[in-house]
């Protein structure tokens, strides 16, 4: 029993351990271009090791090779990940702010420029970003793609629902007609029940009415 547990607390501390090392405040974010692959292979060494113990016989080398596939998975995720934020940057107008997880890109798009006023058609200036997106979402084809429309709090939430959907199926529309499968996009709404600022201020309103294009690595 005692030799089943070694590899596998030795594999999660060391794993923990580095974890701790990439999140500490002392970490400056943006000096390293792979922080996010080092993460994934990270967490995925800590997820594969957990699963190699359970289906393996043998538990300690069922965490080792786990842990070692799982990394590894963790790490091409976590890559592929930071190429695509990279040139996404690089080709998208600056209103347009992208956030890597580690697990996911998150694409915000402010609904003033998408969009004008109760208007579900994207402006001219808007599609030609939303095809650099569709072109990037081609060249990395394992992924699925959320597309979700939110509002701020002006009117009935019944509208704003309603309209934050019509707008997040426009958004979706342009990405195929740009190439992507539309078995790759899911599109929904979430009206304004998801703000991510105060609806008591112009401010705030601005930045809760917005469409977010969520890039997922498929498993």
């Amino acid at each position: 029993m005692i030799r089943a547990r070694t590899p596998i607390l030795l594999l999660s501390g060391t794993a923990l351990l580095a974890v701790t090392a990439c999140t500490d405040p002392g970490y400056v974010t943006g000096q390293d271009p792979n922080q996010k692959t080092k993460q994934g292979a990270i967490l995925g060494g800590i997820l594969g090791a957990g699963t190699g113990a359970i289906v393996s016989d043998d538990k300690g080398k069922g965490a080792v090779i786990g842990g070692i596939l799982g990394a590894a998975g963790g790490a091409a995720i976590g890559n592929a990940l930071d190429r695509q934020e990279a040139e996404l940057r690089q080709q998208l107008d600056d209103d347009v702010r992208i956030v890597n997880t580690g697990d996911r890109l998150i694409l915000t798009m402010p609904q003033d420029i998408l969009f004008n006023v109760d208007s579900a058609t994207v402006t001219p200036v808007l599609r030609d970003d939303l095809f650099k997106v569709a072109d990037s979402l081609q060249r990395y084809p394992d992924t699925t793609v959320q597309v979700i429309g939110h509002t701020d709090s002006d009117g009935s939430a019944s509208y704003n629902q309603s309209l934050s959907e019509r707008r997040a199926n426009s958004v979706a529309d342009v990405l195929t007609q740009g190439g992507v499968s539309y078995r790759r996009i899911q599109a929904f709404g979430r009206g304004e029940d998801q703000p991510v600022a105060s609806n008591l201020t112009p401010e705030g309103k601005r930045q809760n009415r917005r469409v977010e294009i969520v890039i997922l690595p498929n498993a």
